[in-house]
């Protein structure tokens, strides 16, 4: 396994496993039990990296399939950091219930989950090995009517052998419904030659977050308030290669074996059940739900067309990604009702804030132009400030921005005997630190820059020029507030130390340097 960054970390394979035993969140009056193996496992072996989150992931399966699945926490048995032994007796254990339930004349679904690692071969569960084809014979050894098997790790697919599956009609299991027909269904994080990947930023898998957001109604496409296992695989799928595409270790594609007698479709989440609630997120975003502990419960994308997630009473929090903002705030999920979230009650974080905010969340930098009009305070005694413009480009990072500009003023010398007009033309760097405080931006700044000098002096009607060059040193401060989401104006102030060759009365030349001060007025735009 192999984690988002740096690349090697094994996903959770947790998800998948609470998607076929979500089954029906109610009791099933037809005597159809739920049972559920959940293993969870961070080390791996001597020279594997230990993951973060393998068993967080097995924990987030369980308590999803205790909330939606059907299956009662009696019937779960939950391996966290156990090794093949006590897998291996786990499974026996709940095969050998199942088979008295069937006895008993009462049907039941299996779903068994591991996250951790793994090779094409095996399970890694610290320094002892579970072979995959061990795992899969125990599975369809059950006297389960249905039995899923969920596996995120690096180089699962080795296990399902067939990619997709036909979609069919919908079997629901639940109050009044019979098994029709035995089968399996098994579900991979990656396929046979890839790495599964966790993700820090979702503090989980890339499969397990995206299969745990389908079962919460994600994956609803046709909004008929269940979700079936093709439809939680299809959204799973989609997600997980364009969330993994973006990393070093590159695309992982989850994999899908479907063999069910009765080719029926397993319904594996029932959101209509009472005491949830639900929320309804507003389109154009990719919103982040995230609950107790900042762990993240659901995420809906920008472009799906199912807006709604099913989620417990209570208040969490959310991020929502546009192309140009972050969106933060609050929202209570009342039971037995939907919670729609209006934008305009959220904290909304445009461009360079954005980026100041860190994380990486929607954008890590960003840049655009800027223009401003100019006014320096003279460098000669006697003489008039220097008035002009700059036009220039801004680039902004988290700990950094960077400004390049083209400075060009105009300033003026009069005495009894002497007019000298100067033109300045310079080119300088801005290097500043910034903080975001309430309304505007403030910054400390250093610069450094070159000035082509030209100086036209008029005494007695002879108006002769000397072109020369100067250098600056600053050191100053700015502040600035956005104008809309893309618009910026700014004032910034600088004291500059001026660096001149000046030539003396006996004909040789020394550096001088002399001292002024330069604000600033701008408007910029991020792009």
């Amino acid at each position: 396994m192999t984690p988002s960054a740096p690349p090697r970390r094994a996903v959770v394979a947790a998800a998948a496993l609470a998607l076929g035993l979500v089954l029906v969140a109610r009791p099933a009056a037809a005597e159809v039990e739920r049972y559920a193996v959940i293993i969870g496992h961070n080390s791996g072996a001597a020279d594997e990296q230990r993951l973060r989150f393998a068993e967080t992931d097995a924990a987030r399966v369980g308590d999803l399939l205790g909330e939606v699945g059907g299956v009662p926490a009696e019937n779960q048995v939950v391996l966290r950091g156990r090794g093949a032994d006590e897998v291996r007796r786990g499974l026996i254990a709940t095969n050998e219930r199942i088979r008295v339930a069937r006895d008993a004349g009462r049907d039941a679904v299996l779903f068994v989950y591991y996250s951790g690692h793994g090779d094409a071969d095996a399970l890694h569960l610290g320094d002892s090995r579970l072979a995959l084809r061990e795992l899969e014979a125990l599975v369809r050894g059950s006297a389960a009517a249905i039995r899923i098997l969920v596996v995120d790790s690096c180089r699962s697919g080795a296990v399902t052998r067939v990619k997709g599956g036909r979609p069919a009609p919908a079997l629901r299991i639940g109050s009044g419904d019979e098994l029709p027909g035995e089968g399996l269904i098994v579900l991979t994080a990656s396929t046979a030659g890839e790495d599964a990947q966790e993700s820090e930023a979702l503090a989980g898998s890339f499969f397990t977050h995206y299969l745990l957001s389908a079962l919460r109604g994600a994956a609803d496409e046709d909004g008929d308030r269940r979700v079936t296992v093709a439809e939680a695989f299809s959204y799973t799928r989609a997600q997980t290669i364009l969330a993994s595409s973006r990393t070093l270790s590159g695309t992982q594609h989850p994999t899908f074996h479907y063999d069910l007698r009765g080719r029926a479709d397993v319904i594996v989440a029932d959101l209509g059940g009472r005491g949830r609630g639900t929320l309804t997120l507003p389109a154009d975003a990719t919103w982040l739900v995230i609950g107790d502990g900042a762990s993240v419960v659901g995420e809906i994308v920008a472009g799906a067309e199912q807006r709604r997630l099913s989620l417990r009473p209570g208040r969490y929090r959310l991020r929502g990604r546009t192309r140009d903002a972050l969106l933060e705030g609050e929202v209570t999920v009342r039971a037995d009702a939907d919670s729609a979230v209006a934008i305009d009650a959220l904290e909304r974080t445009t461009y360079a804030r954005l980026v100041r905010k860190g994380g990486g969340e929607v954008l890590t930098a960003t840049a655009g132009p800027l223009a401003a009009l100019v006014a320096q305070s003279a460098v000669v005694r006697g003489a008039s400030p220097c008035l002009g413009a700059a036009v220039g480009w801004q680039f902004a990072r988290a700990d950094l921005t960077a400004s390049p500009r083209l400075i060009a003023c105009r300033g003026d010398f009069r005495n009894q005997t002497l007019t000298a007009t100067t033109d300045a033309l310079g080119l300088e760097l801005r290097l500043a630190k910034a903080w975001d405080v309430p309304v505007v931006t403030v910054d400390l700044a250093v610069g450094l820059g070159a000035e082509l000098l030209q100086e036209r002096f008029v005494t007695r009607g002879v108006a002769p020029t000397r072109t020369s060059l100067a250098g600056h040193l600053d050191v100053g401060g700015g502040m600035s507030t956005a104008l809309g989401e893309r618009w910026t104006a700014g004032l910034e102030l600088a004291a500059q130390t001026h660096f001149f060759s000046v030539e003396a009365q006996a004909g040789d030349r020394h550096l001088t340097a002399r001292f002024s001060v330069r604000a600033l007025v701008a408007i910029g735009a991020w792009l």
